[in-house]
């Protein structure tokens, strides 16, 4: 099997959530994607639990689960007992050593990739807000100035208008 697959972006994307600050995903989108159960998948994991660790995976609490269901719309009916397990990025390299099949290997390189593009795109999106932070910065600036030049102009005007006529000095006309 050839380790180009024709997932499309946007459906590893849509699997992408973010808990705890980190993007995860689900053992039972993973499980989908590589094709297999998700019971075996987490038992292969449970075998190599040496393998991931916190930062790779964990159990997600009760108020997570109900919260990125009631995000998703999934029933609560049928399916799980458990709360389920996420991996982070690295977690997911991971199962490709645990997942030793041509599919698992094929869909993680996909996965990294999305991962990857995600992580390209906040960066430009950072970039690009510090730019807009650094000309908002200079236009504040700039009004300040500008402000600042208009009162000393609106001074200057009201010196004009409330001058006493100065003394001529110099020879007078007789």
């Amino acid at each position: 099997m050839k380790n180009e697959l024709s997932i499309p972006d946007e459906i590893i994307i849509s699997k992408i959530f973010l808990v705890r600050d980190k993007k995860v995903m689900l053992d039972s989108d993973l499980a989908e994607l590589y094709q297999v159960e998700t019971k075996r998948l987490n038992e292969q994991v449970k075998r190599n639990m040496s393998r991931f660790p916190d930062d790779f995976m964990f159990h997600l609490t009760k108020e997570e689960w109900a919260n990125l269901r009631s995000q998703n719309a999934t029933s609560r009916w049928g399916g799980r007992r458990s709360e389920p397990l996420v991996f982070t990025e690295y977690g997911v390299l991971m199962l490709s050593s645990v997942l030793n099949s041509d599919r698992a290997i094929a869909v993680n390189i996909r996965i990294i990739r999305v991962f990857t593009k995600i992580r390209e795109m906040l960066t430009d999106n950072l970039s690009l807000k510090l730019e807009i932070e650094e000309i908002k910065q200079k236009l504040s600036n700039h009004s300040k100035n500008i402000e600042l030049v208009f009162n000393y102009l609106d001074e200057l005007i009201d010196k004009n208008e409330n001058s006493k006529p100065r003394p001529k000095i110099g020879y007078k006309k007789q």
